[in-house]
């Protein structure tokens, strides 16, 4: 980022309720940093039974878009901020988010998405942008995890008295 260039913080998108979290965590460093909000959401044809149904890309990209316009009415209602841009994009979700981090200052990423398998902490696709990535990555777990002072530090000596 040049001297006086507004910070740019990317953000994954998927629909599920971590990416919403994503967002939320992405807004509140955005306003603390006076950075601006590129919302990505990604878009693949399923790879099960692919070529079994005809498939309307189409019907993918609105599914896209309406999540990038779900979560932006789950986090701001009615009135998202006016610097807000989104990119909707046919691809690897992983690829698609490297990539636009090569113009970021940070990517924030849900802990985990759509895919996978359920019990994993960190999906496919936060592991592969937080290796990958040209910019920090922020990965965002549903709940704040609770603060407590690292063993033998002098405020977790008193906690324990």
């Amino acid at each position: 980022m040049a001297v006086g260039e507004t910070p740019k913080i990317v953000v994954g998108l998927d629909g599920s309720e971590r990416s919403i979290a994503a967002l939320r965590r992405a807004a509140a460093l955005a306003d603390a940093l006076g950075a601006r909000l590129h919302l990505v959401a990604v878009w693949q044809y399923p790879s099960i039974g692919a070529g079994a149904y005809p498939v309307d890309a189409e019907l993918f990209e609105s599914w896209a878009r309406d999540s990038i316009g779900e979560a932006k009415t789950k986090v701001w209602g009615a009135t998202p901020p006016g610097s807000l841009t989104a990119l909707v994009r046919n691809g690897s979700p992983a690829r698609v988010l490297i990539e636009e981090s090569r113009d970021a200052d940070m990517l924030v990423v849900g802990s985990r998405g759509h895919g996978g398998f359920a019990g994993l902490m960190l999906g496919s696709v936060s592991m592969a942008v937080a290796e990958h990535a040209k910019c920090p990555v922020l990965v965002v777990h549903d709940a704040p995890v609770a603060a407590k002072p690292a063993e033998g530090a002098p405020v977790a000596a008193s906690a324990r008295h």
